[in-house]
């Protein structure tokens, strides 16, 4: 199972194995990890991986085998950018290509990066990114909805759209600046601004540094401490109220959802459990599944849609 680099290569026996197009998908119970694999070309991001990427996290999310999700770069590059392969035409629209024109709603077309982002952002699993190496453009801004970002000491992070005549995308302007701050995301966006790891790591944009051979081992150890710890529930709701709550306007919003959700909770079998493994002292063995017992505490319903 060498795939002929240190970060491919299998830190633990894979249980199973799922092949995309564009990237690889591995579950090594409780822990999915998706790489992305055109190492060819740096992992350069184009349609098909925007759709695969969607698809592996429908199947994380479905596989009540998987706690956590770890997600990471095959070769030196964690992901260099959109696929320009076309030159000067490459970001512009293509009608005859079925796959984009998927992306088309009305008169505009839907941003390929921002399909991956909101995916990512709706997990029902949590998400660490383990940044192997340079991620550049829709590399760099589609890890910001992951939960926990560790990166190589030899990553970097390149916010370039300016110097490509273009904008940050992938909703990015909404997920950077409540990362890193709004002056530092207008500092790195602005001026197109290839970051340091070290930089990464002050601004908050990545948790911790690694040594290369070491950044998998603690991305995975991470993914499987969020995947055991607690109530795979109670840890999916938490996800979702910490991320949908940055967009609140008033903490009377959270105490609302906060009083949905602990009313949900009050009599599950894994409050219960909970609380009895605690008077007990004793380890406490949850049992209920994200798959069906996730309960729905958002009055708003689904998210809202684009036009």
């Amino acid at each position: 199972m060498d795939n002929g680099c240190a970060c491919c290569q299998v830190l633990h026996t894979i249980w199973r194995r799922t092949l995309f197009q564009t990237l690889l998908y591995d579950v090594t119970k409780p822990v999915a990890r998706i790489t992305l694999n055109r190492p060819e070309r740096l992992n350069a991001y184009n349609t098909a991986m925007m759709n695969d990427i969607v698809a592996a996290f429908d199947a994380a999310d479905a596989d009540d085998d998987v706690g956590a999700i770890v997600l990471t770069g095959a070769g030196r590059a964690f992901c260099a950018g959109a696929d320009i392969s076309e030159g000067a035409g490459s970001f512009e629209q293509h009608a005859a290509d079925p796959a984009r024109a998927a992306l088309r709603v009305g008169d505009v077309m839907r941003d390929g990066g921002g399909v991956a982002s909101l995916r990512i952002f709706e997990s029902r699993k949590p998400v660490v990114a383990a940044i192997n190496g340079a991620a550049v453009g829709v590399g760099a801004t589609v890890l910001l909805p992951c939960d926990v970002r560790l990166a190589s000491t030899e990553a970097r992070f390149g916010f370039v759209f300016t110097r490509r005549g273009l904008v940050p995308e992938a909703a990015s302007s909404w997920f950077l600046p409540r990362i890193v701050g709004i002056s530092r995301a207008l500092e790195w966006t602005m001026a197109g601004r290839m970051v340091s790891a070290e930089e990464a790591l002050q601004a908050g944009l990545v948790r911790a540094l690694c040594a290369p051979d070491r950044l998998l081992d603690e991305a995975t150890a991470l993914a499987q401490e969020f995947a055991t710890a607690g109530s795979r529930v109670a840890v999916s709701l938490t996800r979702q109220m910490m991320w949908r709550m940055l967009g609140a306007s008033h903490p009377m919003e959270a105490h609302r959802v906060d009083s949905r959700a602990i009313m949900a909770r009050r009599g599950a079998p894994d409050t219960r459990e909970g609380v009895q493994a605690f008077v007990e002292k004793r380890a406490a063995v949850f049992t209920e599944r994200v798959s069906d017992g996730l309960p729905d505490i958002w009055p708003d319903g689904d998210p809202p849609l684009f036009y």
